[in-house]
């Protein structure tokens, strides 16, 4: 497709933007509950694994790992300190089995990747567990259509500043796209680039935000085949 002169670099979100992943915790998290059924509600009990997940994000980070150290955590908070020895090898079976599910990659992900490859700087811009992002990758097949993968700890501004600048022209001249408003979208404006939301049925509560709808350098668009019209549209004048 034609180069937008001012665009330059497109970074793209990996869980849930070009494949599926919030949905495996999802099931995780009621196979969790079940376990604990006999101590709490499924409500109490997914109540407690979120408030020491939010606890944890500094400790752990984010990704699978981090994930089912909370859950035996709070396998140990909700039985006072009984859980079974079986509950917590459940709990690492379950963990284990998020790492080895297969990807799948999501409606429009690669034809858009494909379209806009080669047009632009493509980089692959994740945050969680190193080994389990990069499986993820080579089991998406889309490794090749990026420049450049940067598995990071967080996404902040100064995280866009540092990856735009590093892989492109800066990050005025880049383009962020995910389904993720905090992590994907608003940081990345606010380190003085575009914006780009793809809402996903499924997201972690502790990634909402409100969107930032005032701001001139952010879009949404309902899925990732909108993309390259986007920017079409953001090359014309007027």
């Amino acid at each position: 497709m034609r180069n937008n002169s001012e665009l330059t670099t497109i970074g793209f979100d990996a869980d849930d933007t070009l494949w599926q992943n919030e949905q495996f915790f999802r099931i995780t998290e009621k196979r969790f509950a079940a376990m604990l059924a006999d101590h709490g509600e499924a409500e109490l009990v997914s109540a407690r694994l979120l408030e020491a997940e939010r606890r944890n994000l500094a400790v752990y980070g984010f990704g699978i790992k981090g994930f089912t150290l909370s859950m035996i955590e709070t396998a140990i908070e909700v039985t006072q300190g009984r859980v079974p020895g079986s509950v917590i090898a459940e709990i690492l079976d379950a963990g284990r089995e998020m790492l080895s599910h297969p990807i799948e990659v999501l409606p429009h992900a690669r034809e858009t990747v494909e379209a806009l490859a080669g047009a632009f700087r493509l980089v692959l811009i994740t945050k969680g567990d190193l080994f389990d992002q990069e499986r993820k990758l080579a089991g998406s097949g889309l490794g090749d259509l990026f420049d450049a993968v940067e598995i990071v700890s967080d996404k902040t501004a100064a995280t866009y500043a540092r990856v735009f600048s590093r892989h492109g022209d800066g990050p005025a001249r880049s383009m962020m796209v995910g389904n993720s408003l905090k992590s994907d979208v608003v940081p990345a404006i606010e380190a003085g680039g575009w914006g780009v939301h793809v809402p996903h049925e499924l997201t972690w509560v502790l990634e909402h935000v409100e969107a930032p709808v005032e701001e001139p350098r952010f879009r949404q668009i309902s899925d990732l085949g909108q993309l390259p019209a986007l920017i079409e549209g953001l090359a014309r004048p007027g």
